[in-house]
């Protein structure tokens, strides 16, 4: 399949669906201000008996990450759960106490380790690393890190990524995530695990929690993923083999200029397998 299917609604997508997993960033806010439009979609769908479950790559448990929601407006009532990256990474840390880590990310996410057992340590001390962030994402970019990465190389410690996005909308600018710092690593030859999409995990502890919302084990066709990047929520789609809306208007707005004019090599060269559907923005 190399044609696009444009769609104007949600509602046009969701028959036979039970479960929507939509991503956050993007979709429903920009960093800065939520979109109505996108939160009253979600809601309706909700009040004719499906279940969204909100899947994040913030580097922050699920509370953390609702709070920031209800201070840009989106109601409590627009999602059934969340499940983000930064859940994950916490239980890694969780499950190896007495281990001492090196945290390197903005003092905002100091939510990835509170109230855990979790020793921190310097550099040349700790037995692995987690990355939540850059220390300052308005300015730097993964190429500050270099060196560091080089000393945590030389000494194997593996790398915990608790945001696999490379970038994020902030307003009308793209910022540097954890993901940017995680792929120079790996490129370095160090070892990294990332928690979030594409991978599975998140996917996993997902469909758990809309199983306990439904009542029963829920069909994978009959889940919809909502999502604004390829490389993570389309990806992360299609390999744990769900349908996915693309909503055109995130990160990646300034490429689909002009996308329903593509041939399908063209299609082919941007998604490699195209989503379900597009939308500029969601809605119902």
């Amino acid at each position: 399949m190399t044609t696009l299917h444009f769609a104007q609604s949600l509602r046009e997508l969701v028959g036979g669906v039970d479960v929507v997993l939509s991503d956050i960033w993007g979709v429903v806010h920009n960093g800065l201000e939520s979109f109505p439009e996108a939160c009253e979609a979600l809601h309706t769908y909700r009040s004719h008996g499906g279940t969204v479950i909100l899947i994040t790559n913030a580097p922050r448990p699920a509370d953390s990450v609702q709070r920031q929601l209800r201070k840009l407006g989106v109601a409590d009532e627009t999602y059934d759960a969340i499940v983000s990256s930064g859940d994950l990474t916490r239980l890694y840390v969780a499950e190896h106490p007495g281990r001492k880590m090196f945290w390197l990310g903005p003092e905002r996410d100091n939510s990835i380790y509170r109230g855990l057992d979790a020793k921190t340590a310097p550099l040349e001390d700790a037995d692995y690393i987690v990355c939540t962030g850059l220390y300052d994402d308005e300015t730097e970019t993964a190429e500050d890190y270099r060196g560091m990465m080089l000393k945590a190389r030389e000494r194997k410690l593996t790398l915990v990524c608790a945001n696999p996005d490379i970038v994020v909308e902030r307003g009308d600018r793209l910022i540097y995530c954890a993901g940017a710092i995680a792929e120079l690593y790996r490129e370095l030859g160090g070892e990294v695990i990332f928690y979030g999409k594409p991978h599975r995990p998140i996917y996993e502890r997902a469909m758990a929690l809309a199983g306990e919302r439904q009542g029963h084990t829920i069909d994978r066709k009959k889940v919809l993923a909502i999502g604004d990047s390829v490389r993570t929520d389309l990806t992360g789609a299609r390999e744990f083999g769900i349908d996915c809306l693309f909503v055109t208007r995130g990160i990646h707005a300034e490429e689909f200029e002009g996308l329903d004019q593509l041939d399908p090599n063209s299609v082919m060269e941007l998604f490699g397998h195209p989503p379900k559907a597009l939308m500029r923005e969601l809605k119902w």
